[in-house]
């Protein structure tokens, strides 16, 4: 029986809202992570879009994160409701990959690659720019900050820190902290 595997390197790692049956530290090679899709309902609006995470195409480039394995009778539903999510805008092209797991397995997934075609792509924002976006922000799911610092910390929990989104969350919590030095207060 085929085994139904998904590449999360964003949300879906700590996030996936379907029950996973297994979740294994994973590497995609050729492909980075980078803030690079306009986000205008879960993190941002059509009026004040946030950004999100994309996996990009990445000559010698690896995107660490995890492969979430479903068992068969749970795929056809977990894969309709991952779709409804991640193809909301079709910003995304379902891809099948080869990631390699912790563990030495290689395995096929699917994964949400994002389409330079497509008008949400914002590739190329220099940091502070992402930042400025990302502290501002908010939709359907709250504060794209949130959205952040939580990708950061389950890196960090996984043993996968991201230097590059680490740095971005300290110029987000920058912008968003008050002048007194207390820390922001978020919406319940």
């Amino acid at each position: 029986m085929p085994e139904h595997w998904i590449f999360a390197y964003g949300s879906l790692m700590w996030d996936p809202q379907v029950p996973v049956a297994e979740t294994v530290v994973a590497r995609a090679d050729g492909y980075a992570r980078s803030f690079c899709m306009r986000s205008i309902q879960y993190r941002g609006s059509v009026e004040a879009p946030g950004l999100v995470l994309g996996l990009d195409p990445c000559d010698g480039g690896a995107c660490s994160g995890v492969a979430l394995r479903f068992d068969p009778g749970d795929w056809p539903e977990a894969l309709a409701e991952i779709r409804k999510r991640e193809l909301v805008t079709e910003a995304y092209r379902e891809a099948e990959l080869t990631l390699t797991l912790a563990d030495g397995r290689r395995v096929a997934a699917l994964a949400y690659v994002m389409r330079h075609d497509h008008w949400q792509y914002a590739g190329g924002l220099s940091g502070a720019e992402q930042a400025r976006i990302i502290a501002a922000a908010r939709g359907l799911r709250g504060p794209n900050a949130d959205y952040l610092f939580n990708t950061v910390a389950h890196l960090d929990e996984l043993g996968l820190p991201d230097p590059a989104l680490t740095e971005l969350a300290a110029r987000v919590r920058g912008l968003i902290a008050p002048a007194d030095g207390a820390p922001p207060a978020r919406d319940p």
